[in-house]
């Protein structure tokens, strides 16, 4: 009906209810836009880039799949229309059509169907999310698709189960059906019937709501599943069990019924809400008024607070805005930064800023990817007294203390542009003396990585001279991933993305030693 009302958590709760029934089930994410992948969509409009280990740059969605399950996604599981058509098209030029006439049907949609039998093959249940609203244009060929695959594969074996919204009307004082009707009848056009609804409102929905949903998108009121607003999306698993939706689940597809053991989200939830204290954390991006741009980032804090018993209070400053007034009355107030990633030199100068502040104030921090390399020129600036700067942002500066990899591989080169990007899980090889050590408590670590520019090594005896030490470094490359400061409580930037590896259940390390250095600093 709309989009955001939650198809991703809602498919990722699913997938709880099945794991924690004994069932071996993965998801993928069906995307009608025409973009390969989302790497080169902005994070205003898309929200964050999600980078899996096997380095695809995929859709949040594919974020809430890995919080909420313990399987990994991969590049197969985030396809788009822009994947689908590329292929297609591809294997048309090398003649593998032996000169038929390359159709939407069946050409397009066998390609959809082969991409979702593939992902599931090691697997009990797929869960498929298909991205966008009914109606949509871009968003016919994977419908079609999906309506193809219960004539493929039977009808137990597919069972269809429709995300729609229900509106409340302030001045009537109802909620209204009508737009979960339309949505279903435009998908009954389509060949596809429902098999359960869940609707989303703002309050549970009553017995003869129910009934009358029932009766006008031809479903039983069982199958009429009620998702009002949730104080935490971590809760969605027990909504749905408490309406007995994995009974439905196998009535349909005649699963073997397994007990249900959501025990641990139940405990989570509840110890969510019963934490009684905050802490501040301000988050310095350029991104600050749109929450999905961080959205892993937001939830590796919270994990890291619910394991630590404590809520955590992110304040969002734009980078671009940040003033010397604006520094301080907003990092003042807080008990630790974090400058996250990102791309290109807008925002940079204040980002930088609220950096200085931190290694001068004893401020806890922690710097992600470019938030890691920004740490490395401010440093390099205000300590070594350097006119330095990445090439990103100025590729005529005197000290490129950031570059592209291929300056390093190839200095120089002539060419500006085209580095090799670092993309996916990397292993690192860390110093035990360090407080990244500390927190893994391991000397080898693996994380994803995203990113182009690296710590020029001709900078590094200076910077460890001065007191920035360099703690972490890749075991292919060699390539500068960690810096700390000597003499800071807790100062920490790394090349990685540690978010993409946080679980509900399993806050994730650097995380939780940040949360740790901010209490530290409120005692």
């Amino acid at each position: 009906v709309v989009s955001s009302l939650g198809k991703g958590v809602l498919s990722a709760s699913v997938g709880v209810l099945l794991e924690r029934s004994g069932y071996r089930v993965t998801c993928m994410k069906l995307d009608p836009y025409i973009n390969v992948d989302p790497g080169t969509m902005s994070p205003s409009e898309h929200g964050e880039v999600y980078v899996t280990e096997d380095g695809a740059e995929t859709d949040l969605d594919l974020g809430h799949y890995e919080r909420f399950l313990s399987v990994k996604m991969h590049k197969a599981n985030s396809v788009t229309s822009g994947q689908v058509y590329a292929e297609v098209i591809r294997k048309e030029r090398r003649g593998d059509y032996l000169g038929a006439t390359v159709q939407v049907i069946p050409h397009i949609t066998d390609h959809i169907q082969q991409s979702i039998e593939q992902v599931g093959e090691q697997y009990d249940v797929t869960l498929v999310e298909v991205g966008g609203t009914v109606g949509d244009i871009e968003s016919l060929p994977f419908l079609e698709a999906i309506r193809q695959m219960r004539i493929r594969h039977g009808s137990s074996k597919v069972m269809y189960v429709h995300l729609t919204l229900l509106p409340y009307i302030q001045t009537a004082g109802e909620l209204k059906t009508k737009p979960t009707q339309h949505s279903v009848k435009e998908l009954r056009s389509i060949g596809i019937q429902p098999d359960v609804l869940v609707c989303r409102s703002d309050r549970e929905i009553s017995a003869a709501g129910r009934k009358k949903i029932g009766l006008f998108t031809n479903l039983v009121p069982e199958c009429v599943v009620s998702l009002p607003d949730v104080a935490s999306i971590y809760s969605v698993p027990e909504v749905l069990a408490k309406q007995s939706f994995m009974d439905l689940i196998v009535k349909h597809t005649g699963l073997v019924p397994q007990p249900l053991d959501i025990a641990p989200w139940v405990d989570l939830v509840a110890r969510e809400a019963a934490v009684s204290r905050s802490i501040k954390i301000a988050l310095v991006g350029k991104y600050s008024g749109v929450g999905d741009a961080y959205k892993s980032l937001r939830e590796a804090c919270r994990h890291a607070g619910i394991g630590l018993d404590v809520k955590i209070e992110l304040v969002f400053v734009d980078a671009e805005q940040l003033s010397a007034e604006i520094l301080e009355n907003k990092l003042s107030e807080v008990s630790a930064l974090i400058v996250p990633g990102g791309f290109g030199p807008r925002g940079a100068e204040g980002k930088m800023r609220a950096i200085r502040y931190a290694r001068e104030s004893g401020l806890p921090f922690l710097g992600i990817c470019f938030g890691m390399q920004l740490a490395v020129i401010e440093f390099c600036r205000s300590v070594l007294g350097l006119d330095a700067n990445s090439t990103e942002i100025d590729s005529d500066c005197n000290d490129p203390v950031v570059c592209l990899i291929n300056e390093l591989q190839a200095s120089g080169s002539d060419e500006k542009k085209g580095g090799t990007m670092r993309l996916g899980s990397i292993e690192d090889t860390l110093l035990v003396d360090s407080k990244i050590f500390a927190a893994y408590q391991a000397e080898k670590i693996s994380e994803r990585h995203r990113h182009r520019y690296e710590v020029n090594p001709k900078y590094i005896d200076l910077m460890q001279a001065q007191g920035m030490r360099v703690t972490g470094r890749s075991v292919e490359g060699d390539y500068v991933d960690v810096v700390e400061l000597k003499d800071h409580p807790w100062f920490v930037a790394c090349q990685c993305h540690p978010e993409f590896g946080s679980r509900p259940l399993q806050p994730h390390p650097l995380f939780v030693a940040l949360v740790q250095a901010a209490l530290q600093r409120e005692v």
